[in-house]
């Protein structure tokens, strides 16, 4: 085996970057420490630039302790199928300039896809860590981007079991598949003691399990007059009860904006701007309740047992419900739903299995015993 192995890892939007942290801190950790003889990893980080906001990208590198990307194809926003496009464009000069001997993609982000495509053309091996998950609904680009970035990678990382079992089914060969555990936990685990640092419950008044943290910025909710009026009404009504504190995405004020709604905070229902990694983290632990429809929230509310209710008709971390503190809710039956969660226990569910924060050392192992 060479003696230097050179990874390509891609961040293309905020969830990623707490997916990548882990790979590069392991990677450091395992050259410092390699005996003489053994392989050398080199990683060449790679941001396209899918979110350029500086609340919601440059702050998650700096919490996170990820070194400025090596490269930066600034992409910035634009349509599925431009931004697919222009991240297809430069990524493919950087392969052709590093020739890496892996390429990693996280998650289920255009740049995922995109990055992933160039390289099934190019002949480079490409592992997808995070693969696996399905919510079943083609409605969802993110559905789109997992599905075909697992046809095309060539190992395939996945967080739990029920992942592992949805690739057996579309028949993937057993020898693509690894078990590796969450990623989104490691990052959780190595950031919790700045996360009880945090002083976000203080600088807004509110008291630990005894509000409510709510993150919502998906198209099938922000996105419609009628389902965003919907949701926000209830949140006024939840607010009677609890605080409810909402650090709002920049496409649901630009939409609560545009369809003339405003945004109406009140003393109760505190609507914050974006907050970064570990106030966030902060909020997750100590909620009453967390109301979301992120896939990150989902798995880091259930590695904290604090319940959460999931705007959404479907998930692709089924796992957070069957094992978890999560369930799925409606507009329709948020209220019952709400009830139910404030009789049960602060604390509910389990932690997955995997989910303990080494996930990076097994993605590594996967790749160095693949090698080239």
């Amino acid at each position: 085996m060479s003696q230097s192995l050179k990874i390509l890892i891609v961040a293309g939007a905020r969830p990623n970057f707490m997916k990548v942290a882990p790979l590069m801190k392991c990677i450091a950790r395992r050259n410092a420490s390699a005996p003489s003889g053994s392989p050398r990893l080199t990683p060449v980080l790679v941001h396209t630039g899918q979110h350029y906001d500086h609340k919601m990208s440059e702050i998650f590198f700096q919490e996170l302790g990820i070194p400025a990307p090596d490269i930066n194809l600034g992409v910035g926003s634009g349509s599925h199928a431009v931004q697919t496009a222009q991240v297809m464009t430069g990524f493919e000069g950087v392969c052709l300039e590093q020739r890496p001997d892996w390429v990693v993609v996280v998650g289920d982000v255009n740049s995922t896809i995109a990055c992933t495509l160039v390289c099934a053309k190019l002949g480079i091996r490409v592992a997808h860590v995070e693969a696996g998950l399905r919510s079943y609904d083609r409605a969802m680009p993110e559905e789109i981007n997992r599905l075909v970035t697992d046809a095309l990678a060539d190992l395939l990382l996945t967080p739990s079991e029920d992942a592992n079992d949805n690739l057996r089914r579309e028949g993937v060969a057993e020898s693509r598949i690894r078990l590796v555990g969450n990623i989104m936990i490691d990052s959780l685990v190595d950031n919790l003691d700045q996360a009880r640092r945090s002083k976000i419950l203080e600088s807004h008044s509110v008291q630990r399990d005894a509000y409510i943290y709510v993150t919502l910025h998906r198209p099938s909710n922000v996105d419609h007059r009628e389902s965003l009026a919907a949701i926000m009404a209830a949140l006024e009504r939840l607010s009677h009860d609890y605080p409810v504190l909402f650090p709002m995405h920049p496409r649901t004020r630009k939409m609560l904006e545009d369809s003339g709604m405003g945004v109406r905070a009140t003393d109760s229902l505190k609507i914050i701007e974006p907050v970064g990694y570990h106030d966030s983290l902060c909020l997750t632990e100590h909620a009453r309740l967390v109301l979301t429809d992120s896939g990150g929230l989902q798995e880091e509310s259930t590695y904290f047992r604090t319940p959460c209710l999931t705007l959404r008709p479907n998930t692709e971390r089924p796992v957070t419900v069957t094992l978890g503190s999560n369930k799925l809710t409606t507009i329709g039956s948020l209220t019952q739903d709400l009830h139910d969660v404030f009789r049960r226990p602060r604390r509910i569910g389990e932690v997955p299995s995997l989910w303990d924060g080494r996930t990076a050392d097994r993605v590594l192992d996967a790749l160095v015993l693949c090698g080239r």
